[in-house]
């Protein structure tokens, strides 16, 4: 069996997409193969007649970017959401968006079993914590994985009934 404390091993675990947001991509993802096949159809049309506007060359250039790049944008984000945990950090990594904490700042993980999330709470005050998307059956090894790093973490869970009780308090 493979020793999962060894120095350097970084843990990954995918971001979890709601159905909502993965509608939203993929809405997005049609939106620009259709936005690019249009920009084409004009663009061929375009070079049927006068190619002197440069305004209209820039227009089709501007156009087939937007395009590609939002394209780029959205297929980063479905291959690439993840969270990974190193020797030193618990990185976000939402397409090309990284977000990196401090694994010696994490005070505690909290499992809220009544909505099936769990939280990072941090020392500082600038983040104070975060919520973590990922499946409900990753949990207990996310949190392995966090412990394994730092072990001053600490680890506790809230029932259905305390999470309803908590939130009435607010």
């Amino acid at each position: 069996m493979e020793d999962n404390t060894q120095k350097g091993q970084v843990h990954k675990f995918p971001f979890r997409f709601s159905p909502t947001m993965l509608l939203v991509l993929i809405l997005l993802l049609s939106l620009c193969a259709a936005g690019f096949g249009l920009t084409l159809w004009q663009f061929l049309d375009f070079l049927k007649g006068d190619l002197g506007s440069a305004w209209e060359w820039m227009k089709y250039l501007l156009m087939f970017l937007v395009c590609g790049l939002l394209f780029i944008l959205v297929v980063a984000m479905l291959i690439k959401s993840q969270y990974l945990i190193t020797d030193r950090e618990l990185v976000l990594q939402f397409g090309f968006i990284r977000t990196r904490y401090e694994l010696k700042k994490i005070r505690s993980v909290r499992h809220f079993m009544g909505s099936g999330r769990l939280a990072v709470y941090f020392d500082d005050m600038k983040n104070q914590y975060s919520v973590i998307v990922i499946k409900e059956s990753w949990f207990d090894a996310f949190v392995k994985a966090l412990k394994e790093k730092n072990e001053d973490i600490e680890f506790d869970f809230t029932s259905a009934e305390e999470e309803e009780e908590w939130k009435r308090k607010k």
